[in-house]
């Protein structure tokens, strides 16, 4: 049974930092491509960053220079480290895991306040 747990979201100021984590259980977790997608209220979920097996790495636009992923292949997670929040930000947060198919965590709030 495949499991993914997300963790670290949170209320950040305008400017601040988070680190999301997201823990995968159930898959062959090296050769996964992990991703995180948020979604705000009243629009759609969209990609925000992706890693693949082989570390390769894109970026949704709007976070280019700002959020940085990363992967442990050791402890089974991935994280996103978020730097200079903006409102625009706030949104839900969901780990993806593709491995075969898709899989999807549950999500984690993040609240970028001004």
């Amino acid at each position: 049974q495949v499991q993914l747990v997300e963790s670290g979201g949170g209320l950040v100021q305008a400017g601040g930092s988070l680190r999301l984590s997201c823990v995968a259980s159930g898959v062959i977790f090296r050769f996964s491509v992990m991703g995180w997608y948020r979604q705000a209220p009243g629009k759609e979920r969209e990609l925000v960053a992706q890693i693949s097996s082989g570390r390769g790495t894109n970026y949704a636009d709007s976070v280019k220079g700002r959020f940085t992923i990363s992967r442990d292949n050791v402890k089974n997670t991935v994280h996103l480290q978020m730097n200079s929040l903006k409102p625009e930000d706030t949104a839900v947060y969901y780990c993806k895991c593709k491995f075969g198919r898709d899989y999807w965590g549950n999500g984690t709030l993040v609240t970028v306040s001004l």
